[in-house]
């Protein structure tokens, strides 16, 4: 290979996010700096020869997805959504399919930079366009699940923890770009810390098709339920086997669409936001539920490890935690917090954004030098504003800086609510889930990760809507 082709090779995969087939072969490695390629090699089963990953590679891509997922993941597009549109004009009522759309709060600021709007401007503008599908909700209910469920988690692993070698550290299970990289790539060292709550995209699934479909006097397969999100890692997430009902043939959450494709599909139709009218969210609860857009806490994402480590304080140590002190160690996508009292420390958590820092946290747990109870992992540096859905600029490729600052300023904007003190979700520990210990609870709000041997027929060609 001539120099010029491994110079723009290079260029290629020192921008690109994504592991593939075409990233540098043994021979053209040495021209790559080594601070491009992981240290060390990726575990592989016996059968397969062992790989080495680039640390700016998103392993949530077609490197590591079978023909088959491939095929769900290209059902997942503006296309698919107009389709179902246009059967429904077509068919008969019954056959009909109600549309529902969920909208992550990260996404919002996304809307709002990019219209120039505050956020509850740049949220009732939008949802006023996607009301033509029906509903239109927002995630932070789910996101409340699934940090309430993650507080009780971790307490019981840290009693648990002088019996249990594999209680702490416990990892958080909201990002499916980090679950993806644990079960296919770290397997056993990593799955059995990972917390067993759900991700909040995965409860609202659950939420729309259990709870909202018997207030609606829906079957699940009569409602399509449309995700937006800030990652394109969102859609491997949907479909995943433990989401999908057989019987019913229906997924908890059927379509995956990225803040930026809703954009682009806004861009595409003319459709000017000064038509539109300002139009409220929805909610699973109807008139009960509260309209007032919030976030919880945290700088881009759901801030489940400031949540969980007031909590753990509270609960375990008897001590209110009002304001939170981040310690930046690497950068600052690799911070740690401590609970401190009488010069013991108590409790040590971090935040591991970014892959780069998820390697170098692998490399310290492989040594046994991990002293944290508790680390917050996200596959996006930045955390989720920062998602490859909606940070990327005009041409592709790298992310946009200024964008994403603007994003995580328009995302502090919003007030924040603690998930405890949110009525709408104790009403639903009753009345949908029949208690907050219950089997039913357990089932709809939990999942298990475990390690997987990569798909045995792996394609490289992707569906031709996915930039990741």
């Amino acid at each position: 290979m001539s120099e010029e082709n491994i110079r723009r090779r290079r260029e290629k995969c020192e921008n690109c996010t994504k592991q593939c087939n075409k990233k540098p072969s043994d021979e053209d490695r040495s021209s790559v700096p080594e601070e491009d390629v992981a240290n060390g090699e990726v575990p592989a089963s016996s059968h397969l020869l062992k790989q080495q990953v680039l640390l700016s590679a998103c392993l949530s891509c077609e490197g590591c997805v079978s023909e088959e997922e491939s095929l769900k993941i290209s059902q997942q597009n503006l296309e698919e959504v107009a389709r179902v549109l246009g059967l429904n004009k077509k068919c008969d009522v019954s056959k009909h399919q109600v549309l529902v759309v969920s909208v992550c709060p990260q996404s919002l600021p996304f809307f709002a930079v990019k219209y120039g709007l505050d956020i509850p401007e740049a949220t009732h503008k939008p949802c006023s366009f996607l009301k033509d599908m029906r509903y239109v909700f927002d995630t932070t209910l789910a996101a409340g699940f699934s940090i309430l469920e993650s507080q009780r988690d971790f307490v019981q692993r840290y009693s648990r923890r002088h019996h249990d070698s594999q209680a702490l550290p416990m990892f958080t299970s909201s990002c499916p770009g980090w679950i993806r990289y644990a079960e296919r790539v770290l397997g056993s060292l990593v799955t059995p810390h990972i917390c067993t709550a759900r991700s909040p995209q995965q409860i609202m699934g659950c939420l729309v098709k259990d709870y909202f479909t018997k207030q609606q006097k829906l079957s699940p397969d009569k409602l399509y339920h449309i995700m937006v999100a800030p990652c394109f890692d969102k859609k491997l997430e949907a479909v995943r086997e433990e989401f999908y009902n057989s019987l019913l043939e229906s997924r908890d959450v059927d379509c995956v669409l990225t803040s930026g494709e809703v954009f682009h599909m806004m861009e595409q139709m003319k459709v000017s936001l000064a038509d539109l009218d300002s139009v409220p969210l929805d909610h699973v609860l109807g008139e009960a539920g509260d309209p007032a857009l919030v976030r919880h806490q945290g700088r881009g994402s759901e801030g489940f490890l400031e949540h969980i480590f007031k909590y753990a304080a509270s609960e375990l140590f008897s001590l209110d935690v009002e304001e939170i002190t981040y310690k930046t160690l690497r950068n600052r996508d690799f911070q740690e917090v401590c609970l401190e009292r009488d010069g013991e420390v108590l409790l040590q958590f971090a935040s591991v954004y970014g892959f780069r820092n998820i390697q170098t946290l692998v490399h310290r747990m492989r040594k046994g030098h991990v002293p944290y109870q508790l680390v917050e992992v996200l596959s996006c540096p930045g955390g989720c504003v920062s998602g490859r859905g909606q940070a990327q600029g005009e041409t592709g490729g790298r992310v946009d800086k200024a964008l994403v600052q603007q994003m995580e300023e328009a995302y502090s904007s919003l007030p924040v609510r603690l998930p405890d003190t949110n009525p709408g979700l104790h009403f639903l520990y009753q009345d949908w889930l029949e208690g907050q210990d219950s089997t039913h609870a357990n089932t709809l709000l939990h999942t298990q990760y475990t390690q997987q041997s990569p798909s045995q027929t792996l394609t490289h060609t992707k569906p031709p809507h996915i930039q990741w």
